[in-house]
């Protein structure tokens, strides 16, 4: 499957590549049927392994920690979740000419959120039962939240979304947008403990079967900070009256609500220029997040 390289300094990779890598470190699994998954995702490639399995693979270097982080931090999280939690299994090491540690789960059934939830009520009450039970726990031997990670102050940002939005020019209506990160920025900072956050909640890392939230997955953005980042489904997934539901569910304040709406403006602000001419799947999802925040912002 041809894919665009979306990073100049990405690694890739193909099954012959996955098929020595297992051989080399994990030989009891390198005879199952292997086969690339699609997905719009841009920081992994991820294969399904027979039936039960998935090898993840980063693809650019920003992402080679997310291994050993899951591993340490899924397992300890899961119980007290109400969705399923991806299953790290292994972790493979730097070989056959691939230069990053690389990981083996068991494999989630599913598709992503992108269209297939058959109640979005239905699914703003599951998804912010989950948000509520991360808050809820015990953030006690957290790492250090790094400085621009999720969860973080929405001013450490300011510079990039600006940037961004006069790199995007005409393609959006970046005055709105640049109203919007205002006012975002203006909303009283969060004073409260940090708690969990998922830091990524868009529809490529939320599971769906049978048209009910299953599971998430992708903790690459998993940091101890304000809550209001995990707001972004307010304006990923949800609108009108599921928007208002998952809102009422977290007994959100406005100026958390604000600060939730800033952190999807600069994920989409930044992401679109980034992934124009590389990832369509991605620039869909952000364009309309973006056109959810400016319409919800001139109200």
């Amino acid at each position: 499957m041809a894919r665009k390289r979306m990073h100049t300094d990405e690694v890739h990779t193909d099954e012959e590549l996955v098929r020595r890598l297992l051989a080399g470190q994990f030989p009891h699994w390198a005879e199952l049927p292997l086969r690339l998954v699609p997905s719009y995702g841009t920081d992994h490639d991820v294969y399904r392994l027979g039936p039960d399995l998935a090898v993840r693979l980063p693809r650019i270097g920003w992402a080679t920690k997310q291994a050993a982080r899951e591993a340490e931090w899924l397992p300890r999280l899961a119980p007290h979740l109400p969705l399923a939690l991806p299953v790290p299994l292994a972790i493979g090491h730097p070989a056959e000419d691939y230069p990053f540690d690389w990981s083996v789960y068991e494999w989630l059934p599913g598709e992503n959120a992108d269209g297939t939830l058959a109640d979005l009520d239905r699914a703003a009450v599951d998804l912010a039962a989950f948000v509520a039970a991360l808050r809820r726990v015990d953030t006690a031997g957290a790492y250090p939240r790094p400085g621009r990670a999720r969860g973080g102050d929405l001013a450490e940002f300011d510079d990039g979304v600006r940037a961004a939005v006069r790199e995007l020019g005409d393609r959006i209506d970046g005055a709105a947008a640049l109203r919007a990160w205002q006012e975002s920025l203006d909303a009283p900072a969060w004073d409260g403990p940090g708690v969990w956050v998922h830091g990524d909640l868009l529809p490529g890392n939320l599971l769906v079967v049978d048209g009910r939230l299953s599971a998430v997955i992708d903790f690459g953005g998993l940091n101890v900070g304000d809550p209001a980042c995990d707001l972004q489904p307010a304006w990923n997934i949800f609108a009108g009256r599921s928007r208002d539901r998952f809102r009422a569910e977290l007994a959100v304040d406005d100026a958390s609500w604000l600060r939730g709406r800033g952190w999807s403006l600069l994920q989409a602000v930044i992401a679109l220029p980034y992934y124009w001419d590389t990832n369509p799947g991605m620039v869909r999802q952000t364009s309309h997040a973006l056109a959810q925040v400016l319409a919800d912002a001139s109200r």
